[in-house]
């Protein structure tokens, strides 16, 4: 490589590091069935015990010994990988018998699998529109990067309408001509925010104009509903949403991510998606496991029910103590609010190596520059005595970074 060229990747980790958001992985080892305990590894080799406070794992499913059973007779039944893509060799019973259940979960005639949450966005959004080639996307401005990457690869006409905002949504959809195909793409709960999209107005706005709904329900799903469909079950608004798209990676604690939505569309999205095509799937082993998480979550409405008060709890307990929790958060998420990335990086540093409470900075480009947070996900396994001492670590560390700051 010449000098000029390894100078290049240099100076890009340099800006990075300037901004003071350069991220250094923590290195840890959740215990198994002890969620949310874990273990951190420091560069002497040892390792301190932490309490994880940031999973998407909000249920504490990729601990749960049934899943963890299933994973391990998928493999002493069919081994480690699946052998292929889909169209040579990966597909198996449990690939087929997960994507009948993700359709029954959504109330969708058919679901197709994809390696990933991100993945499943960008192959189905971009995909649409091959199929359509003179379709408008219209996105909301906090989509996340996998959906916004669909839309940039479609290459049709997109505009982006103010987050949650119908009159904006709806003003831009008057520029589409009236026979052209449409597409709301938009998400049910946005994870950096906690809030949630005015799911049943914007199908409202959908059929005056004749488009078709695009639903993310990656934070949803699992979380809202009595089976767990997410926000649009919730809201009794499944039936009025055509394509809903979800994660196995969050509250079903495994991988992978999918689609569900009108059979014959399903099938054209399996037949033409490169992102499907010419990726192997996800290791029967993983399928198997998340068919299992996905079954138990549907019959367990209480872990539903115990997140949403821990969640409830938590905001309390920080706004008593004079934090600054986000005030857009109606859901589970619980984000608290720094607006600077290097003082929100010491505040997650010293949590994680003076008090053991692992909680990742949130930055650009995840989030806008001077919106930087602390992202907190309470599950059903957050007692009161974590939640106490948690409280108590972060009021400490607030206090002496707001000292620092006053004495300089």
């Amino acid at each position: 490589m010449r000098q000029e060229d390894a100078a290049v990747f240099e100076g890009a980790v340099e800006a990075i590091k300037d901004e003071g958001r350069y991220r250094v992985f923590a290195d840890i080892k959740r215990e198994k069935g002890r969620f949310p305990h874990a273990r951190l590894r420091l560069p002497d080799g040892s390792e301190k015990p932490i309490v994880v406070w940031c999973s998407n794992d909000y249920l504490g499913q990729g601990q749960h010994p049934e899943v963890i059973a299933a994973l391990h007779a998928a493999v002493e039944d069919v081994g480690a990988g699946s052998g292929g893509t889909r169209n040579i060799s990966g597909t198996t019973s449990y690939h087929v018998d997960l994507e009948a259940e993700l359709a029954q979960l959504h109330g969708k005639e058919s679901a197709l699998l994809f390696t990933s949450g991100y993945v499943s966005n960008e192959a189905t959004l971009s995909t649409l529109a091959k199929l359509f080639p003179d379709l408008w996307i219209f996105s909301d401005e906090l989509n996340h990067a996998s959906m916004i990457e669909g839309i940039r690869r479609a290459k049709c006409e997109k505009r982006v309408f103010r987050h949650n905002d119908l009159q904006s949504l709806e003003s831009l959809l008057t520029e589409a001509p009236p026979g052209a195909p449409k597409l709301i793409a938009f998400e049910s709960v946005y994870s950096m925010d906690g809030d949630t999209a005015p799911i049943a107005d914007i199908c409202d706005l959908a059929e005056k104009y004749g488009a078709m709904t695009y639903l993310d329900e990656v934070h949803g799903v699992g979380l809202y509903g009595q089976g767990g469909g997410g926000v649009a079950e919730r809201d009794g608004i499944m039936h009025r949403v055509d394509f809903i798209e979800g994660t196995l990676a969050k509250a079903f604690g495994v991988m992978g991510g999918y689609v569900t939505g009108p059979r014959a569309a399903i099938d054209a999205i399996r037949s033409t998606a490169p992102g499907f095509i010419f990726t192997t799937s996800l290791a029967p082993s993983i399928a198997a496991a998340a068919l299992e998480s996905v079954r138990l979550v549907r019959r367990c409405p209480h872990m539903r029910d115990r997140l949403a008060e821990r969640a409830a709890k938590l905001k309390a307990m920080f706004k008593a103590a004079g934090l600054p929790v986000m005030e857009s958060s109606t859901t589970h998420i619980v984000p608290l609010l720094v607006g600077d990335a290097a003082r929100c990086k010491r505040i997650s540093d010293a949590l994680l190596y003076d008090h053991g409470v692992y909680v990742q900075p949130i930055n650009f480009p995840t989030v806008p520059r001077g919106t930087e947070r602390l992202r907190f996900t309470p599950s059903p396994f957050h007692d009161d005595a974590l939640m106490e001492a948690l409280v108590a670590a972060v009021q400490a560390v607030w206090t002496r970074e707001d000292l620092v700051a006053s004495a300089a």
